[in-house]
């Protein structure tokens, strides 16, 4: 595989990477960053060659891994996750990982956080709700408890229900009860913390009534 390099040539439908030819014959290609340390008439050894694309490979599974993070914040074992579904050795996947948090692009708190800032914003749920999805995307009980500890699950259930009072505004007590009160029980809360709400939903409903 050991040969002089013939032509270096930026691909034409990713102008991020370029093949390179050895003694006239396509051989592999590198990131453009990679190739910049390449040049026409250099002699590359099998050694040379596959640490090239050892690094290329590294480059590949970090640049996929920030194409997954760009979409939301993520999990380590979401992006675990995501490189072993791309087919990368556990090997990689770890120096990838390690990467990303030492470049604070990865951290398990914080995607904690975000994630229970965008459930309280759009879809409300108790703690134990958000505890479960949490430990579902691999993050661990400690981070978990850290997040959760300021939550006012009161409030949660609050605005869990407000946004259907006028759609249940028409109902009558005993069916606006079983409503509400199986609506805030499939958030997880509990009777105590769903019953409180419920009963303040109806003092609010009425109050627009009057």
């Amino acid at each position: 595989m050991a040969g002089i390099i013939t032509t270096l040539e930026v691909q034409k439908r990713n102008k991020e990477r370029v093949n390179v030819y050895l003694d006239g014959q396509y051989t592999f290609a590198v990131t453009l960053v990679a190739a910049t340390s390449l040049r026409k008439g250099q002699h590359l050894s099998d050694e040379d060659i596959d640490q090239l694309k050892s690094h290329d490979k590294r480059d590949k599974a970090y640049n996929h891994a920030l194409f997954f993070l760009g979409f939301r914040s993520r999990s380590q074992v979401e992006i675990e996750n995501y490189l072993r579904g791309k087919k990368y050795s556990p090997e990689v996947i770890t120096e990838i990982v390690d990467r990303l948090i030492q470049e604070e692009y990865l951290s398990d708190e914080s995607f904690a956080r975000t994630w229970v800032a965008e459930r309280e914003r759009f879809r409300p749920r108790s703690r134990k709700a958000l505890r479960y999805e949490l430990r579902q995307k691999g993050v661990s009980d400690k981070v978990i408890e850290n997040v959760l500890a300021d939550l006012d699950e009161d409030e949660l259930a609050w605005q869990a229900i407000e946004g259907k009072l006028r759609q249940w505004q028409h109902l009558e007590r005993v069916d606006f009860n079983k409503k509400a009160l199986g609506f805030l029980s499939r958030r997880g809360f509990n009777y105590e913390i769903a019953r409180q709400a419920v009963d303040r939903a109806w003092e609010s409903i009425q109050d627009e009534r009057s």
